[in-house]
């Protein structure tokens, strides 16, 4: 199966990207690397850099990437109505002809908010998928219910499954795929070790072979996301050994 694999920017570390010249400059080693895309991160923008999306959609044109773009927004505020910034942020997902735009769930309350929303992405043309983050939001009883509502109300809108920010949530990454993968349509694949008081992100090869079963419980032809850090001295190769091994799993 020659399933999708993306490298969420942020693996290489914002520092490193940073100091490379910003995502663009990291276009060369996802493409080397074997990728098939790139999840662009708002958050990593400067302001300069955002004014230029255009020419990063030109750019992974050039070397062949799909794009995804993830924006650290929720879909829900905190009195339960649509995020106004929203149909901005599926207009900077157009521009880069990202195939989804991904955001977190936040205080989802009311379907009928949904009828506004399914108008924003019409306009769009753009897929929404919404991520269980590590905060209340991201646990498994609203990420049921906003996926019930989707479902019933016929909204094109699916999920990215974070295999580690339910550890984040003390929540079973295992119950929440056996309730939620026939809503997922994108994976964050990364492994998590106890760290301080919490949990800190790790490749899954480190992280025992838990890893392994859970991408077994969810849907084996999505696009896989490389979230986890992606280190050493020769950044293309430790890449590529990822790709490599997420594409075979």
């Amino acid at each position: 199966m020659n399933r999708k694999i993306f490298v969420v920017s942020a693996a290489w570390g914002h520092d490193r990207v940073r100091a490379a010249g910003g995502q663009i400059a990291m276009l060369p080693v996802a493409a080397a690397a074997g990728a098939d895309g790139i999840e662009i991160r708002r958050e990593m923008f400067n302001e300069q850099e955002l004014a230029r999306l255009p020419a990063l959609a030109v750019a992974l044109a050039e070397h062949h990437l799909l794009a995804c773009y993830s924006a650290p927004e929720p879909l829900f505020l905190a009195d339960g109505t649509l995020n106004p910034a929203l149909p901005g942020l599926l207009d900077e997902a157009q521009t880069l002809n990202a195939l989804w735009l991904k955001v977190s769930l936040g205080h989802f309350s009311d379907a009928q908010t949904l009828d506004v929303l399914r108008e924003w992405l019409a306009a769009s043309g753009v897929r929404l998928v919404v991520e269980n983050d590590q905060t209340s939001c991201g646990q498994l009883p609203p990420m049921q219910r906003f996926s019930a509502a989707c479902q019933v109300q016929r909204l094109p809108v699916t999920l990215t499954f974070d295999m580690g920010n339910w550890l984040w949530v003390d929540a079973s990454p295992e119950n929440a795929a056996r309730h939620l993968a026939p809503f997922v349509s994108y994976i964050h694949v990364k492994a998590a070790a106890p760290h301080d008081h919490g949990y800190r992100a790790v490749p899954p090869d480190q992280g025992g072979t838990r890893w392994r079963d859970l991408l077994r419980a969810l849907p084996a032809d999505v696009p896989r996301g490389i979230e986890f850090p992606l280190e050493g001295d020769d950044l293309t190769a430790v890449t590529r050994r990822y790709v490599a091994l997420l594409r075979e799993e």
